[in-house]
């Protein structure tokens, strides 16, 4: 017999443990089976899991647990990405802890090497925490971006691409951060509103005749002004063009250009181009061959190409000189206060530069033709489906990828450099000496690129390189191209979108059939979490809360496409509480001497109770394997609960007893195999997404008897269960039962009616079919809805409340056990309250200046209120027409 409580503090190591032990998630070996495989998004070694991770990780674990079940040889494919900048600060961070010296002391063999042990200590955290919330990951085939076989696929691509002049070398300018020295890409910059000012500059004519006023709210940067942009069309400033300033400070003659990047309608209209340190400037001086004067060195002080009293100057204070300048030579016209956003390192916490440095850079715009069309033609499909507009946008427009990073941890760029500046690029030092030996006809000395890949480029092989490439492997040729793809909208430019180049390419295939976009998680009231705010979800917390089984059953719950989750531990815990009445359910079977039948086969069961049960799990067995399919996930689990809570858990095991205790023996048996074989198929219909509480269920019901095989769930077959097995007769009749039961329970929860009061129920008009149906269950309606009596009546009595099921006319005489009036005064109190709630809730969304300035999460909020307080009000009203009609 089961215990009384399903404890997942004890169990989920131990079926965890079996399942890695037994060797069930590694793909099946047998040649017939169809292939079904995912690579996953690799985590970053130095994390820990998140509300993200706990989310996209479920949601991968889900179908990769529903297809090996389907008999497919389904390889989850783990890993970690070796995340360059992060890792590197995290080692240095613990040096200079340790009082240690700084990794420019150690030299780049000695703390790369410090690095790697760090990895070997600590850079497993990430995935035995994927473990304990069941990733049924293959973990005999982890990788990380660093091993080896990866490297050894990365230095292909990188000279592959590079002979193919699709990856060069360019002066241009990139996301610079100051502290860490390094490019940085896009998602590394993050965007903070800060306190700053419009400074208004007056730049002379150079001809003496007047001046022009631009704004900035970097003051330093007009170090290396090289033009001032007018728009044409703009009537003030149609007569300066081609004309020059005289740029303060620096008494550097500069032109007065036309471009549509000047806007009549902001500030003055005019506006100094700095392209070497704003990236719209750049793009202006390309446009106008303007020069590019850099006057930041790598930590963003001022350099050599600024006059000589700012060099050396951190760029801040070089601010607050040029300022004070521009003030003394009466040029300083006005300081305009005002928020605005400013880039800032994700890692660093430092401003980003838009920096001119020479960097290598891939040809996207070649890469991303094949990409494109291969989701055009549907080869890849984006789930939703909203999100090809976005990566279409994007990668019509894409721009030249740096891929290049001043980091020492990562992949080592395979370039050489001749001493007469002569670039050998080669897949190892051998090959670069054998190369320059051809070029000098004699041996030279070579140093290597200092710089390292961005870690994007090693990820961007990751569907493929993990499978052994450029080796033609075994595991290769079986799984690739792998089949879905599940990451976060975040990363389809970083991630996804480079994938896709790479992996057309180099195998002539798509990386992935599908991409299916999770959505983000939020806190319950629909905010973004944040450590700042406070409102951040840890998921091991919650698993130990709650236990693993009620996190995933939430997040897949909630996992609606393109749906943010919204996640309280209400809902957790409300998940939780289904995971109890399953296994008590299971308690009801066992007690009541529910055993699976030899050769039982569900499509000859007689009872009528039973023929309903059967077609109502071929139903959801079809539900749930549709809705997998399709990555309709909360589709899938919403139906799961309503068929295990409510129709199995509330309505057969309800109806069952009266069999279950009856004195037929032949319909106690028949009900007694049934109920069995539809357990066995809930268990196997919920593994995928409650894992541990179905494999302790299915070990712990193995006494229920013959003929389910003694093996372990994870492994057990899907259900196939067909149309012919639904029974519209029993359908009928069942049906007409629950919603008689369910209406006049509704009736009696409406109108305060005590729970011991057992008025009869009666039934007025009802057609011949279903006054038979009321006759037949008669027993069981009077059990489950607490009436004395079913009764046939030709009218309905004073004091009786009638309500209509299925075209029936039925009704509770309540009178005698509560007092109409009064009943009807309380409604009509709540029904004014109601009313007043939703009134006021009108007005503040009525009103476009709250909607517009409230936050998205309080104006959700309040939707959210008025749509419970028309909800309640409608039933409220329900019940007192009911009233009203009992006279």
């Amino acid at each position: 017999m089961l215990e009384k409580n399903f404890d997942p503090k004890t169990a989920e190591p131990r079926l965890y443990a079996a399942w890695e032990a037994s060797g069930a998630f590694a793909p099946s070996s047998d040649p017939a089976a169809e292939p079904f495989s995912i690579v996953i998004p690799p985590p970053n070694v130095t994390g820990s899991l998140h509300i993200g991770h706990a989310l996209n990780n479920t949601l991968q674990d889900v179908l990769t647990r529903f297809e090996r079940m389907r008999g497919k040889a389904a390889l989850w494919l783990p890993g970690t990405d070796h995340a360059g900048i992060a890792t590197q600060m995290v080692v240095e961070r613990q040096l200079a802890q340790a009082g240690n010296r700084s990794r420019r002391d150690m030299g780049r063999e000695e703390f790369v090497a410090k690095v790697w042990e760090w990895k070997a200590e600590s850079g497993g955290t990430i995935t035995n925490q994927l473990r304990r919330l069941g990733a049924s990951c293959d973990w005999s085939r982890e990788r990380f971006t660093l091993d080896e076989g990866l490297s050894a696929a990365v230095r292909k691509v990188f000279v592959t691409l590079h002979k193919q002049k699709l990856i060069y070398r360019d002066k241009r300018l990139v996301n610079w951060d100051p502290h860490f020295q390094t490019a940085i890409s896009d998602i590394e910059v993050e965007q903070r509103e800060v306190e700053g000012a419009y400074y208004h500059f007056a730049y002379p004519l150079e001809d003496g005749s007047g001046e022009i006023v631009v704004a900035t709210t970097r003051p330093e940067t007009m170090l290396g002004d090289t033009a001032v942009a007018v728009n044409a069309k703009d009537p003030r400033y149609t007569h300066l063009i081609g004309r020059a300033v005289r740029l303060p400070i620096v008494n550097r003659p500069i032109p007065i250009i036309a471009d549509d990047y000047a806007d009549p309608e902001k500030g003055s209209g005019a506006v100094k181009i700095t392209p070497a340190h704003d990236f719209n400037d750049y793009q202006v001086g390309k446009r106008n061959n303007l020069p590019l004067i850099n006057i930041f060195d790598p930590q963003a002080r001022i350099n050599e190409n600024a006059p000589k009293e700012y060099q050396g100057l951190d760029r801040f204070a070089a601010r607050k000189k040029v300022v004070a300048e521009f003030e003394a030579l009466g040029l300083l016209r006005e300081i305009e206060k005002t928020r605005h956003a400013v880039p800032h390192g994700d890692r660093s916490g430092v401003v980003i530069e838009p920096y001119l440095t020479d960097q290598w850079y891939v040809d996207a715009k070649t890469l991303a033709q094949p990409a494109i069309k291969a989701v055009e033609e549907g080869r890849t499909v984006l789930e939703p489906k909203n999100w090809e507009k976005t990566y279409f946008e994007w990668m019509r427009n894409i721009e030249p990828w740096c891929v290049s990073r001043q980091l020492w941890w990562g992949h080592r760029i395979p370039a050489w450099y001749g001493p007469d500046g002569s670039i050998f690029v080669e897949e190892t030092e051998e090959a670069a000496k054998a190369a320059a030996r051809e070029h000098y006809g004699h041996d030279e000395p070579l140093r290597q690129d200092e710089d390292v890949l961005d870690t994007w480029f090693s990820s961007g092989l990751w569907p493929f390189s993990t499978l052994g490439w450029p080796e033609k492997t075994a595991d290769l040729a079986r799984f690739y191209p792998t089949h879905t793809l599940v990451t976060g909208f975040d990363i389809i430019f970083y991630w996804v979108a480079r994938m896709m180049m790479l992996g057309i390419h180099f195998t002539g295939e798509v990386p992935f059939k599908r991409v299916f976009f999770n959505a983000l998680v939020r806190d319950a009231k629909g905010a973004k979490m944040s450590k700042s705010k406070g409102n951040v979800m840890d998921p091991l917390e919650l698993v130990d809360s709650y236990g693993a089984d009620a996190l995933r059953f939430t997040l897949t719950a909630m996992s609606g496409q393109a749906r943010d989750i919204k996640l309280s531990t209400q809902r957790i815990e409300g998940y939780r509480n289904f995971g109890t009445k399953l296994w008590n359910a299971t308690r009801f079977t066992q007690m009541n001497g529910c055993a699976r039948a030899e050769g039982f086969d569900p499509a000859q069961v007689k009872g009528v109770l039973n023929r309903w049960i059967v077609g109502e799990t071929a139903r959801a067995a079809q539900t749930v394997t549709a809705a997998l399919e399709g990555c309709g996930f909360d589709e899938a689990t919403n139906g799961l609960y309503r068929f295990i809570w409510n129709t199995y858990c509330d309505w057969y095991v309800e109806l069952a007893k009266p069999l279950l205790n009856g004195a037929d023996e032949a319909a106690k048996a028949e009900t007694q195999a049934t109920a069995a074989w539809v357990l066995d198929v809930i268990l196997k219909l919920l593994h995928p997404v409650m894992p541990y509480i179905t494999e302790e269920l299915w070990n712990q019901t193995a006494d229920l008897g013959a003929p389910r095989a003694q093996g372990m769930l994870i492994t057990a077959q899907w259900p196939v269960l067909p149309s012919s097995l639904i029974d519209p007769a029993a359908d009928a009749e069942i049906g007409l039962v629950i919603n008689a039961v369910s209406e006049g329970r509704s009736v009696r929860a409406e109108l305060n009616v005590p729970p011991g009061a057992k008025p009869a129920l009666l039934v007025v008009e009802a057609t011949p079919t279903q006054r038979q149906v009321f006759t037949t269950n008669a027993a069981v309606i009077a059990q489950t809805l607490r009436v004395s009596e079913v009764r046939f009546e030709d009218a309905i009595p004073e004091g009786a409340i009638p309500f209509v099921v299925d075209g029936a006319t039925l009704a509770l005489p309540v009178a005698q056990f509560i007092d109409l009036a009064a009943e009807r005064a309380r409604l009509a109190k709540e029904i004014a309250a109601h009313a007043s709630d939703i009134a006021h809730v009108n007005q503040k969304l009525g009103n476009p200046a709250f909607v517009a300035n409230a936050k998205e999460e309080v104006v959700e909020e309040n939707r959210e209120r008025l749509a419970e307080s028309e909800a309640a009000k409608a039933k409220l009203e329900s019940a007192l027409s009911r009233l009203q009609a009992a006279g």
